[in-house]
């Protein structure tokens, strides 16, 4: 799991077979981090359990990604990665909950957003495996405009402004489209060596794709 390999100093595309291993680590570890934060959200749903709001979520947030980071070359980085994911999935329980209990067609509007995800998410990888097309350019742009709708999202949040955080989520669907696009092309070309830092992002694409779709479709049901 080297960051830096020799072929990507050099300049030098790996092997077919070294992409492919990444791939092929990425999903099935993203398959499986998936699987823990739906378990963990159904367990936080089961239960009851209150959202912990705001500053926990990003607290909790920062702070396993920063350890994953740290660690993504060891071990102890899939580690990371279940407790980060397994975190996230106990902040998602709260507001799938939400959703079911207080919006009449509310189990339409989740299951919509999850379709649409999913779909998303396979089609847009697809795309980018199948093209092996350059989305390089595009780091720029995701970086300025998700640091953009984060800082917006924390406005509305904190401002009360429904419309504002409307646009918010409507820019975090595009973002997270963006991102997928980016890091699976990442991949494939011989960017991204590194599975664990692979999976956390396509994981928080998906995450914040699932949630973002969750407030737009609930707004359009006219309950939200």
């Amino acid at each position: 799991m080297e960051r830096y390999p020799a072929s990507v100093i050099t300049g030098a595309r790996p092997s077919a077979l070294t992409t492919n291993k990444v791939l092929r680590n990425t999903y099935l570890l993203l398959a499986a981090t998936l699987a823990f934060s739906a378990l963990t959200a159904g367990v936080s749903m089961a239960l009851n359990l209150p959202h912990p709001g705001l500053l926990i979520t990003l607290v909790g947030y920062f702070g396993l990604l920063f350890a994953t980071m740290k660690t993504r070359n060891s071990a102890w980085g899939v580690f990371f990665v279940f407790a980060l994911t397994g975190f996230m999935g106990l902040t998602l329980g709260p507001i799938i909950s939400m959703y079911l209990n207080v919006i009449p067609n509310g189990s339409q509007v989740v299951m919509t957003a999850f379709g649409i995800t999913a779909a998303t998410f396979v089609g847009l990888s697809a795309y980018a495996i199948r093209t092996e097309k350059d989305f390089s350019f595009m780091g720029g742009f995701l970086m300025v405009g998700i640091i953009g709708a984060f800082l917006l999202g924390l406005v509305a949040y904190f401002f009360n402004l429904p419309t504002l955080a409307l646009a918010v989520s409507g820019m975090f669907v595009l973002a997270m489209g963006g991102l997928i696009l980016y890091q699976t092309s990442d991949i494939v070309r011989g960017g991204e060596t590194n599975y664990i830092m692979a999976t956390v992002t396509l994981y928080v694409s998906i995450y914040n794709l699932f949630t973002s779709l969750l407030h737009l479709l609930g707004v359009m049901s006219g309950d939200d």
